[in-house]
């Protein structure tokens, strides 16, 4: 990955040997290396036995986690939130796990419409909850800094599963617990 970066800095016109950029291609893997490390967890090691048994049958929501992806068409960023809701069914997931989740997926090369249903399809499968909601909100760098430059465009997706689908008035909870609404924020 180093001799890849060294290429590109090469390619674009840049010096290898100038201070600023001698140590770069090292850097630069180290940082991708991170940015990527989703692929290198599984989801047994994340939830961690971390489901518990719970009499709770009403809405666990979790808002404003905080995103940090890498377009898969450009390896540039998308950075926002994502906003999960499950109903439990005997089972809570512990609540850094939910988080977790998110991270594993969202350091992977990524399109924010994929990302979202990995995170509801995990959460439903990892705590077999009667029903899934995720809203992500992001902005992509692609977007802002390169084509058409739109500096305060937002993407929003989301993925309802099981009674966030079916129920109306689920869903509408979901999204008024999370302040997400027609409008916008």
């Amino acid at each position: 990955m180093e001799k890849a970066f060294a290429k590109i800095i090469e390619t674009v016109g840049e010096d290898l040997t100038r201070d600023g950029l001698r140590d770069t291609p090292k850097r630069a893997a180290k940082a991708f290396e991170f940015l990527t490390h989703g692929y290198r967890q599984s989801l047994d090691d994340i939830v961690n036995n971390a489901l518990f048994d719970s009499q709770c049958s009403e809405m666990v929501v979790v808002n404003n986690i905080e995103l940090y992806s890498l377009c898969e068409h450009h390896l540039l960023p998308f950075i926002g939130r994502v906003h999960v809701a499950y109903i439990p069914q005997g089972k809570v997931l512990g609540l850094s796990k939910v988080a977790r989740i998110v991270d594993m997926f969202a350091r992977r090369l990524q399109i924010q419409e994929t990302l979202t249903t990995q995170i509801a399809d995990t959460i439903m499968q990892v705590t077999g909850a009667a029903g899934v909601g995720v809203i992500i909100e992001a902005k992509h760098l692609c977007m802002m800094m390169r084509g058409v430059e739109k500096q305060n465009s937002v993407m929003r997706t989301s993925a309802m599963l099981g009674v966030f689908r079916s129920d109306q008035s689920t869903r509408n909870e979901f999204l008024a617990l999370s302040g997400v609404n027609s409008h916008g924020r």
